[in-house]
């Protein structure tokens, strides 16, 4: 990748919730670390997401925007007592816009171990073909 930062897919600026009412539920919202890796074929993006089941995770493709959101319930029981509690729940949530050579219809996702994989394969005229010069 020779840029710093891959025009095919973009994280938002970080905001600032301007008001209360723009989150529904209750409770804190985490945005998820991501790392991300562009082949000529695709681009990867891992996110961590600890605490979340598949069932819980959401993705969803809308006008070039890819939104991650998920829930993480406490691990609390009624019959116990907090002493230290640094590990905090939540909702995760992160948007990307995609750019125009990724080929929406064939992204690939897989949850492990909270690390949320998804692959976004490029479109076939974006992939780099070598062109094999003959003589005659």
């Amino acid at each position: 990748m020779a840029d710093t930062q891959s025009k095919e897919l973009q994280a938002r600026k970080k905001q600032e919730l301007t008001t209360p009412a723009e989150q529904t539920t209750p409770g804190l919202v985490f945005t998820p670390a991501v790392d991300i890796f562009e082949t000529n074929r695709e681009i990867t993006l891992l996110a961590d997401m600890p605490g979340v089941q598949a069932d819980d995770l959401t993705i969803d493709l809308r006008d070039n925007t890819l939104t991650l959101s998920a829930g993480v319930a406490p691990v609390e029981h009624s019959d116990e007592e907090d002493i230290l509690v640094e590990y905090r729940t939540g909702r995760y949530y992160r948007q990307f816009t995609l750019g125009e050579l990724i080929n929406q219809e064939n992204i690939d996702a897989k949850l492990n171990d909270g690390v949320l994989r998804l692959t976004l394969p490029k479109v076939e005229k974006a992939t780099p073909k070598k062109i094999v010069v003959t003589t005659s």
